[in-house]
């Protein structure tokens, strides 16, 4: 399967192409980037094609983040990857951010449980904990640091995710060290494209996975506002 990966959900503009049936991974191209994702992700989607020497009707299916992450820049790679799946008439499959971190963790095969957490600010993390296996034991939410921190109950996990080292600052006293923290900007666009391969179109839509509404208010309520009588 010829899998084309995208990730544009938090501080990176990355895509890849694997090629699953020979376990190898054709192109890749990644850069670290806060803002600026709608101007690069098509020429970077460009130059990854190039290097692969295929073409767009030779994929199989097309993977993309999905969040949690930026609002902005997510709905670019989801953006980008709907319409490179309409035009070539293929599959498109939706991964979340905190999936895609915790996977090269989890094909390790190691028993600890995983904490994957992205910095939602205001003292918040997005967060999820599976099981060594996979098996999820808190579902994704949004939450407090404090909140996040109470997962040493299931005992103490790996951390993983551009929070790892934010909640390893923050980690309880007279409670066991965290095994691993593995800080990243954003997950590696290898697991995307291999979680992507594993995906099942019918039940990994590719929208975006919102666990809170955006800070900004929508503009039709301030025009609303604005529309109304002085007091």
């Amino acid at each position: 399967m010829l899998i084309l990966a995208i990730d544009t959900a938090l501080d990176a503009c990355a895509a890849a192409v694997l090629d699953t049936d020979v376990n190898r991974l054709l192109a890749r191209e990644s850069q670290p980037m806060q803002r600026g994702h709608a101007e690069a992700l098509m020429p970077l989607l460009g130059r990854v094609m190039q290097s692969s020497g295929i073409g767009f009707a030779d994929l199989d299916r097309i993977a993309v983040t999905t969040g949690p992450g930026s609002f902005t820049g997510l709905r670019v790679g989801l953006s980008a990857a709907r319409g490179i799946a309409l035009a070539a008439g293929k599959p498109v499959v939706g991964l979340t951010t905190l999936s895609a971190f915790a996977a090269p963790l989890v094909s390790e095969r190691d028993d600890t449980p995983i904490l994957s957490a992205i910095d939602a600010r205001h003292d918040q993390v997005y967060y999820q904990l599976v099981s060594g296996n996979g098996t999820r034991l808190v579902r994704p939410r949004v939450a407090p640091i404090a909140e996040a921190l109470e997962a040493v109950r299931h005992g103490a996990p790996r951390l993983v995710g551009n929070a790892a080292g934010l909640l390893a600052a923050r980690w309880p006293a007279l409670t066991p060290p965290a095994p691993l923290i593995d800080q990243q900007p954003a997950p590696d666009i290898l697991w995307v494209a291999w979680l992507g391969a594993a995906a099942n179109p019918e039940t990994a839509p590719a929208r975006p996975f919102y666990l809170r509404a955006p800070d900004a208010r929508p503009q039709a309520d301030a025009l609303a506002r604005s529309q109304q009588p002085a007091a």
